[in-house]
């Protein structure tokens, strides 16, 4: 579905969602998102957040951009923080605020609890149809670019012994719990949502982990709730028998979510069905390899597969005409292991991609990879709290992205694999 007319009079939450779309992850405009953004925020807010830099930004620069007292900016900015509008952080002793992106940000963060000064069945409802019936948001979201928001997390316990010993840490969802400084659990967005359309599974609900500086700021507003490592192992152990994969921030260091998604509820997993071609969802370094002797075609691994990855063919025994098999499509493959514990007859096992998935070593750096395939990587580096020589570094990559589309392809790899790395550490 195209664009949905818009009304006039939007004004302010105009400007609001342009601010929005200055970050790789924005929303594209529709009638539906003016709604959501009037449920969230009142047009005095909106006003100020679509003032708000792209980095993160104190409550002085706030009052200066703003053009009030300091107290005045730190009332509206506590304010918005209480309601996970902005995300709040102590930073050399002081105070710092980021606007987050619509998702994976203050759309989930809407329906993390149970709240009662927001309208969450209106909200579920809107939301249902600006991501699951309109398209724009979803193919902008998951299908724009190389690199993408998320990743699967493999299931460990799936592994052979050999290849668990080798696994890097940041390919374990297990390592994110254990090395995290502050760890949050909340209401899964999905099925909250769902649950509002009576369209809801039965999979556990109290299962979002925040971690870092995101869970700091959700479980001091109580949007979250503090959670020690131990118990989020738990939840994880529970989410892989529930056949849940584990979906999180598409970087290898100080990752700050990991979803439990069922292949049903969740937006990740729906807009890896929807837009496979386009690979919505970064894979895990693994594949699923079948033993075709041992599989008695009960169909339980396809049930299991939350991307219709695995179907049923026949076997082609001639003792057994209605025999049937598992068969993979390894484009389509998350390499999650569901299925592998799915299996009643040891069938499947997991093996190693030919080729490495690669990740990003942080939010910085993939939000620049993903700003300089999208063409908004010199807007994002001029940003306003820029403090380090970004602006002459965006006159540069403003002229590579006028290149021809061939040039540019080349540009983007040299780019990504001799600077980007350098660069993000200084962010």
């Amino acid at each position: 579905m195209g664009h949905a007319t818009l009304h006039p009079g939007h004004g302010t939450y105009e400007r609001l969602v342009a601010r929005l779309n200055r970050f790789p992850q924005g929303a594209p405009p529709s009638e539906r998102l003016f709604q959501i953004l009037r449920l969230l925020v009142s047009e005095e807010e909106a006003d100020l957040l679509a003032q708000v830099p792209i980095r993160p930004f104190t409550a002085r620069r706030a009052a200066a951009i703003w053009r009030i007292p300091q107290d005045r900016a730190q009332a509206a900015l506590d304010a918005l923080a209480e309601r996970a509008m902005l995300l709040d952080f102590t930073q050399d002793g002081e105070t710092r605020y980021v606007l987050p992106p619509p998702m994976a940000g203050f759309f989930e963060f809407s329906m993390m609890r149970v709240r009662g000064d927001v309208d969450q069945k209106a909200l579920a409802e809107l939301f249902h149809q600006y991501l699951n019936v309109e398209e724009d948001f979803v193919r902008a979201l998951f299908a724009n670019g190389e690199t993408q928001v998320g990743r699967v997390f493999v299931d460990e316990t799936a592994l052979p012994r050999e290849d668990s010993l080798v696994v890097l840490d940041h390919e374990r969802a297990s390592e994110v719990v254990r090395s995290a400084k502050a760890i949050g659990v909340g209401t899964c967005y999905c099925r909250h949502k769902m649950a509002h359309l009576g369209k809801a599974c039965d999979a556990p609900m109290d299962i979002c982990m925040t971690f870092g500086t995101c869970a700091d700021s959700l479980t001091r507003h109580h949007v979250a709730r503090r959670v020690e490592a131990s118990e989020c192992l738990d939840l994880l152990q529970q989410a892989r028998e529930r056949g849940l994969v584990q979906f999180g921030e598409n970087v290898r260091e100080q990752v700050s979510f990991i979803c439990n998604c069922c292949g049903c509820c969740c937006e990740a997993m729906i807009a890896a069905r929807r837009f496979a071609f386009m690979k919505p969802v970064h894979t895990t370094n693994f594949l699923p390899e079948l033993a075709t002797d041992c599989c008695n075609g009960c169909g339980r691994c396809v049930n299991a597969c939350p991307v219709e990855a695995l179907s049923l063919v026949s076997a082609h025994d001639p003792h057994h005409p209605a025999g049937k098999r598992a068969q993979l499509d390894e484009e389509r493959c998350l390499g999650c292991g569901v299925c592998v514990r799915a299996c009643a007859k040891d069938a499947i096992r997991l093996k190693s991609r030919r080729a490495r998935v690669l990740t990003p070593a942080n939010t910085a750096h993939r939000t620049v990879l993903m700003a300089l395939e999208r063409g908004q990587l010199a807007e994002l580096l001029v940003d306003g709290q820029s403090g380090y020589g970004h602006r002459a570094v965006g006159a540069l990559l403003g002229a590579v992205l006028k290149l021809p589309p061939l040039k540019q392809a080349l540009a983007s790899r040299q780019l990504k694999s001799r600077y980007l790395d350098r660069l993000m550490t200084g962010m």
